[in-house]
């Protein structure tokens, strides 16, 4: 028994997770190479090798000739009737070779073969590992900074988070754990090549799937997101239960699920909505926090005219246009926002066949609140206020 190759090979199973079958094939190789640079050919050479001792045999098949013409090929009958007097002419004869004699070229091919076949199969075995990793979230350390790309070690393998897969204005420390989508997994000489992504819409996706017991088990199902990486996200979301409330679920007490993600995401808010069937009821939950009058839907056209009291247009539309640009991303529709003025003015309502009367209340501090605290906008907030307190 080789006891020092069986450990040998037991160590490489365990540490590499090469099989000790591609391993007894990768030496048999290495044997048949050796055996081509010291004889000319290896056509008729075999290796046989017990998986169970890792005793090796290398032998030469010969075939019993009157007239030997090629010594490497045939043996004369004499010297296999030396050999068997049951040898005939025709006869195939194994002959034992020493590997021992094998000069020192090609002993250090065989080694060379070997140690590059346990290359290739480690490189293999990482690049499966890690395959199954795609489309998934993984936790890495940041390891560098590669001019504006940064190294994300994932374990045994090195990833690269490209500028343009980088948050605007997200730095990290070396040594820092975060969580990034990992977009593609290639093969190549030198190892499989990670690219990851922190701006990815599915890499909320999946942190909602690992923190929402809910939605990992599908009784809460995500069915659209909108995405607009560090500032905000909005999430479309459907129970399989009618018991279970989508939105709460996703939330948690106190707000305890959603922060989890939020903090991940370096602050970025989430909007968490309800999906319906109805496109335009989908269209009024998809523009949450702002209130909507009414919204008609052309689902031929992909379009909706959306109508928002006048003091709600600014939190419909959202800061630089957000708010109104992540809904129509998140319901595939064309929405054109007016207020109810405009409306009026433009006579949309009778259009649509609305009955809407002339006089509706006047909004309520909070609203002003509610619009300006949105937009960021104190000063008109409180000049809006006192407008009110001076017609009163």
């Amino acid at each position: 028994m080789n006891k020092e190759l069986l450990e040998a090979m037991e160590v490489l199973e365990k540490e590499k997770n090469i099989s000790k079958d591609t391993l007894i094939e990768a030496i048999e190789n290495s044997l048949l190479t050796a055996c081509k640079n010291h004889f000319g050919k290896a056509d008729n050479v075999k290796v046989t090798m017990n998986p169970e001792t890792c005793d090796f045999a290398v032998y030469a098949e010969k075939t019993v000739v009157e007239n030997v013409e090629d010594d490497i090929m045939e043996i004369s009958l004499t010297e296999a009737k030396m050999m068997s007097p049951r040898y005939e002419a025709g006869d195939v004869v194994q002959i034992p070779l020493d590997s021992k004699k094998f000069g020192r070229i090609a002993t250090q091919n065989a080694k060379n073969v070997i140690l590059q076949k346990i290359r290739e199969e480690e490189r293999k075995v990482l690049y499966n590992d890690y395959y199954t990793k795609e489309k998934d979230v993984m936790t890495g350390i940041v390891q560098r900074y590669l001019g504006k790309n940064i190294s994300i070690n994932l374990g045994r393998v090195d990833a690269i988070l490209n500028e343009s897969e980088q948050v605007k204005g997200e730095t990290f420390r070396p040594t820092e754990r975060i969580k990034v989508y990992v977009i593609e997994v290639k093969d190549t000489p030198k190892g499989p090549r990670v690219s990851v992504s922190r701006t990815h819409p599915d890499l909320v996706k999946r942190l909602f799937e690992s923190e929402v017991a809910e939605v990992r088990d599908g009784t809460v199902e995500i069915k659209a997101i909108a995405r607009e990486a560090g500032s905000r996200t909005k999430i479309a979301v459907m129970s399989t239960d009618p018991n279970v409330d989508p939105v709460g679920a996703c939330v948690g007490l106190n707000g305890a699920r959603v922060n989890s993600i939020v903090n991940e995401l370096r602050g970025e808010k989430i909007d968490i909505i309800c999906w319906d069937e109805n496109p335009a009821y989908l269209i009024e939950n998809a523009l949450s926090p702002a209130k909507v009058i009414c919204v008609v839907a052309d689902e031929e056209e992909r379009e909706a005219q959306v109508i928002v009291p006048d003091y709600q247009l600014s939190l419909a539309i959202g800061k630089e246009g957000q708010n109104a640009r992540l809904a129509a991303r998140l319901t595939g529709y064309k929405i054109d926002i007016k207020s109810e003025s405009q409306a009026r003015e433009l006579g949309l309502f009778e259009q649509m066949g609305l009955q809407y009367g002339d006089s509706q209340p006047e909004p309520a501090e909070d609203a002003y609140e509610e619009s300006y605290e949105e937009e960021g906008n104190y000063q008109e907030y409180e000049e809006g206020c006192q407008e009110d307190t001076t017609e009163q």
